[in-house]
């Protein structure tokens, strides 16, 4: 067994599940990401509720220029209900399944999903990045908690997303007349940081290149895992 999987237990009840991410909040280091990666990483969950199955892709890329390097993906049924604020209870058992089957592994990894912009500063970015000790970045679609003032309408405008009086994560305009997407630090990684680097990624698209091609992979059926 890994030090990944000697973290803690993924067959846990809504108390216990809350009670790992309080714990382990703790571990999460916010910190300016220094550096130019060389590998950067997209990974996205997609689910079908036919079969009650979790297909979790993560897509390696060649940074800056996006080539893609690795594609790893693994399936398994879900154990976990949907519960928001434990997402990643759901999702991370198949990502580090996926995870483990790299041959490269990244600098960063974007995930679509939320950081420390959490109700318990403890989204699934944050967990997956504490679990596997790598930079880690949540850049949602939509919120998960917290108020903020909308951006500019140009690409690069952001507005900061506070939580109980606390700065989060941004709200960033990655195209211009776009919605913004939600982006917070997940691990080893600050809000500054973040906000830079998914900003870097949306290279046509309002969503960062690594999770746009993640979520396409994640969701063609005709993938043999």
């Amino acid at each position: 067994m890994s030090e990944i999987d000697r973290l803690h237990s993924w067959n846990v009840n809504y108390k216990e599940a809350v009670k790992i991410q309080k714990d382990l909040r703790k571990k999460i280091a916010l910190k300016p990401y220094i550096g130019n990666p060389s590998i950067i990483s997209g990974a996205d969950v997609s689910y079908k509720k036919e079969n009650n199955m979790l297909t979790a892709v993560i897509v390696l890329f060649e940074y800056p220029g996006f080539e893609i390097i690795e594609t790893s993906f693994y399936r398994d049924k879900s154990s976990f209900p949907y519960i928001p604020g434990l997402l990643s209870f759901r999702e991370i058992p198949p990502l580090i399944n996926a995870y483990k089957k790299l041959a490269n592994k990244p600098d960063i990894i974007i995930l679509d999903a939320h950081g420390i912009a959490h109700p318990r500063a403890f989204g699934l970015a944050s967990h997956f990045g504490v679990i596997i000790g790598i930079s880690t970045i949540g850049c949602a679609k939509k919120k998960l908690c917290g108020n903020y003032e909308m951006p500019d309408k140009n690409k690069g405008s952001i507005s900061p997303l506070i939580y109980k009086g606390d700065i989060v994560g941004s709200v960033l305009r990655t195209r211009k007349n776009c919605n913004p997407v939600f982006v917070s630090p997940g691990n080893l990684m600050d809000i500054e940081s973040a906000g830079r680097i998914v900003l870097n990624c949306a290279t046509k698209y309002r969503i960062p290149e690594p999770t746009r091609i993640a979520h396409i992979l994640s969701k063609k059926s005709e993938v043999s895992v």
